[in-house]
């Protein structure tokens, strides 16, 4: 049995979910989001609670319950607070600003990386080494916030690039004489 697949998802005032066949659309203060449900599970909408069951008990059912059930939740998450993501650049010259539709970034290089804002994600930078990916899709965020990491990953040794805030960077020793 699924600990998380269990709970329902409550729908907080000003919520709305509609179920057509398979796909679920729930709207809220922040916009609209949808996805399409797994065959291996069934959803229901009862008032103002969704709740996710098994179709049968197989394993592969049994599998999916969870985690359909959390991707139902991140939809109403999104739509009432939505998601962010706060990367902090380290290091000598490093920063980052946004001009218009782009995020420039200083990292080292010979040149400026200018990474293109996707649609329905909002950056800001509130000083030159912190940038914060706000949206109200959760893959969506982490999936901008994660590139943007990968042009320069923290190195181990002074912790030079650009970590999520709370992340634990593994330091070396350097080297000695």
């Amino acid at each position: 049995m699924s600990r998380i697949g269990k709970k329902p998802v409550a729908l907080p005032a000003g919520v709305t979910a509609t179920l057509s066949g398979a796909d679920l659309a729930v709207k809220g203060p922040k916009g609209q989001l949808a996805m399409t449900i797994a065959d291996e599970v069934v959803c229901t909408i009862d008032g103002n609670v969704i709740s996710v069951q098994p179709r049968n008990d197989s394993k592969r059912s049994r599998s999916f319950w969870g985690m359909q059930r959390t991707m139902v939740n991140n939809l109403v998450v999104g739509v009432t607070e939505g998601y962010t993501e706060v990367l902090e650049i380290n290091g000598v010259g490093y920063r980052a600003s946004v001009q218009g539709s782009n995020l420039k970034l200083q990292l080292g290089f010979s040149h400026d990386v200018d990474y293109p804002i996707p649609e329905g994600i909002a950056i800001k930078c509130p000083d030159q080494t912190t940038v914060e990916i706000s949206g109200t899709d959760k893959q969506k965020v982490g999936q901008v916030a994660a590139e943007i990491r990968r042009w320069r990953r923290p190195e181990p040794y002074k912790g030079k690039g650009i970590k999520y805030r709370g992340e634990y960077i593994f330091r070396k020793e350097g080297k000695k004489k």
